[in-house]
């Protein structure tokens, strides 16, 4: 989720769009506007987000500093402004809300601004990049943690996690899961007691043979997921379905028939809690 290098012409364009959806803002008429146009639009709908009352101020600290931020910067998030629509859209919907995000990055404080009076907790496993990452934005809530894992144990542990009752549906559990290679069994405890409405899948490091990938986390995904105690659907989101490993993963846990949406390289599934399932993950 580090900053890729582009060219500035493309950093100032896409920042302006993000700032217009961070404040509500976004629509086919805005992207058409000039940057004076997208000023008028973003101190018009500052507010729009979570209160529709133009007489009342509801936008949040979180909500005016990522306007601030992506106003100034020339770092630009990773995904593209349609993959970021999808959370937009999403969060809006039903923000405030639980939403687990794994990977931390120059997005970060966009997805945190996006659920305002919710609950946004990052899981990053590079401590350089979690320490350098909050001390640019304090306010985030993040957690370092260590995966077990490296891709290229990919294709093993997807043909060898149903030969071990740990890793399988309906008792598969996650904390303390030390048998089930693919649990990852020491996440903070936050991660655990909460149900999430939104999980986000965009990181671990996955495009490397020694990197951790995000076998663990995609499976672990589905697992809260089912064991959901709150009315409705957990929305998960995974990001790179370009790549091997995060669609035959999502293919596998998360199932293709919960998938609501593809956009990109982005996939948006929602998938209902155990007691509507059988005893298989797909």
């Amino acid at each position: 989720m580090k900053n890729r290098s582009i060219v500035l012409e493309k950093r100032l364009f896409i920042a302006i769009l993000i700032v217009v959806i961070i404040t509500g803002a976004l629509t086919i008429t805005s992207l058409s506007r000039s940057a004076s146009s997208a000023t008028s639009i973003l101190c018009t709908f500052v507010n729009s987000y979570a209160n529709p009352d133009p007489t009342t101020t509801d936008t949040t600290p979180t909500q005016y500093m990522a306007i601030l931020h992506y106003a100034t910067t020339r770092t630009i998030p990773q995904q593209t402004i349609s993959e970021i629509t999808v959370t937009f859209d999403l969060l809006r919907s039903i923000s405030p809300c639980n939403f687990l995000v794994f990977g931390l990055g120059h997005d970060s404080l966009m997805w945190s601004s996006f659920n305002p009076r919710g609950t946004t907790l990052f899981l990053e496993e590079d401590i350089r990049w979690v320490h350098q990452i909050i001390n640019e934005i304090p306010t985030l809530r993040v957690h370092d943690v260590q995966y077990t894992t490296h891709l290229s144990d990919a294709d093993d542990l997807l043909s060898s996690y149903k030969f071990v009752p740990q890793c399988m549906p309906p008792h598969v559990t996650l904390r303390g899961n030390t048998k089930c290679r693919l649990a990852l069994s020491d996440l903070p405890d936050e991660a655990y007691e909460k149900d999430w409405d939104v999980i986000m899948i965009d990181g671990p490091r996955g495009y490397y043979a020694e990197a951790p990938g995000r076998m663990s986390v995609i499976f672990s995904a589905a697992v809260m997921a089912r064991a959901r105690t709150r009315p409705g659907v957990t929305h998960v989101l995974v990001h790179d379905v370009h790549r091997k490993v995060e669609k035959n993963y999502a293919e596998e846990f998360l199932c293709m028939k919960y998938m609501v949406k593809a956009e990109g390289r982005l996939w948006h599934f929602e998938i209902p809690p155990a007691a509507k399932l059988n005893g298989r993950f797909c």
